[in-house]
């Protein structure tokens, strides 16, 4: 009996995860519609609070848990095949992680495919991220006593499956003094080649239980020109050494039953062989972001807790700090109906 419950649990988790992958077959505003109803919540866990607030001209979402250390933040960049996947959608998953990690989350709505294809999604996390950057050193300076030397901002990088690309693309684009303050970067199932090259794209009939090389092949051509596919804003896999040189902290996590897990421990084997730390953790018999089927599926409480440690672990010693149940800086946080 129990191992049969497992086996259904297993199949509506597959059955919701799947709604994340846009095929030939779907339509734009239909896909974006049932993957929000899949995914939304009427209540945010955990005594997570939510604002909103517009950094670089991006409206985002702000969810600040009960508890959370004053200077640490995550940049989260939702997944959803370039073209669907929302705050909304993703409200109830970066919920549990800003709970998990101790830290807020910054959720960007932004622009999607077809209407906006590459590079427009990848010009709205770089304004986002600048201008969280610059609000959060205010933040510190404001919070260090007279005779302490300010904090330095403590920024999460955190993406999934298509905005891989945009959140590599994005640390490829900064400057030193923006990386040295980025002190984890995190990726879930992580979509790393979608070039003509790549042996998913190639393949007439690759899949797993929830993608397929149709998918990869028909979200591509809606985000951008064959063209760009080997850009390394597309395809972070195809990077340069200089790009990937001083990457921050790399972490993996993804299912073994991934197809995009070769690709996965390429990237990690190219990041260690040019001196970056980066580890890539492999959940036996897991599909793709079965961390978002948690109602279904044991394993996804378990990642998320490990992620939580990591991100914990790695902040110096600073503990966290309690406030009350909203961001710290109220001026800078505007809260909308």
């Amino acid at each position: 009996m129990h191992v049969m419950e497992n086996r259904n649990d297993r199949k509506a988790a597959v059955k919701k995860l799947r709604l994340l992958a846009f095929n030939s077959k779907s339509n734009v505003d239909a896909f974006r519609k049932k993957l929000d109803d899949a995914f939304k919540v009427v209540f945010l866990p955990n005594g997570v609070e939510r604002s909103e607030y517009e950094y670089g001209g991006v409206k985002c979402d702000v969810l600040a848990p009960e508890l959370y250390s004053s200077n640490r933040v995550m940049l989260y960049i939702h997944g959803g095949s370039y073209i669907g996947g929302s705050a909304l959608s993703y409200r109830s998953f970066c919920s549990s992680l800003a709970n998990k990690c101790f830290c807020r989350v910054i959720v960007p709505e932004y622009r999607l495919a077809p209407a906006y294809p590459f590079p427009a999604a990848n010009e709205d996390v770089q304004n986002v991220f600048k201008n969280l950057f610059t609000e959060e050193q205010v933040a510190c300076a404001l919070n260090a006593s007279k005779n302490e030397r300010p904090l330095l901002p403590e920024i999460i990088i955190a993406a999934d499956g298509s905005a891989a690309s945009v959140a590599c693309s994005l640390i490829y684009n900064l400057r030193d003094r923006y990386r040295s303050c980025i002190k984890q970067v995190i990726l879930f199932s992580p979509w790393l080649d979608l070039s003509p090259s790549s042996k998913i794209i190639s393949a007439k009939k690759a899949c797993d239980d929830v993608l397929s090389s149709d998918v990869l092949r028909k979200c591509s051509s809606t985000y951008t020109y064959e063209s760009n596919l080997t850009s390394p804003f597309v395809s972070p896999l195809l990077a340069t050494d200089e790009q990937l040189n001083n990457f921050p902290p790399l972490y993996i996590q993804m299912g073994g039953k991934e197809m995009l897990l070769e690709d996965a421990k390429a990237f990690t084997d190219r990041m260690k062989e040019l001196g970056n730390k980066c580890e890539l953790d492999v959940w036996p018999d897991m599909m793709f972001m079965f961390q978002m089927a948690d109602e279904y599926l044991h394993e996804s409480h378990l990642a998320l807790e490990k992620i939580g440690k990591i991100v914990t672990d790695e902040n110096n010693g600073l503990q966290a700090v309690q406030i009350e149940n909203k961001p710290r800086l109220e001026h800078s946080l505007k809260s909308e109906a």
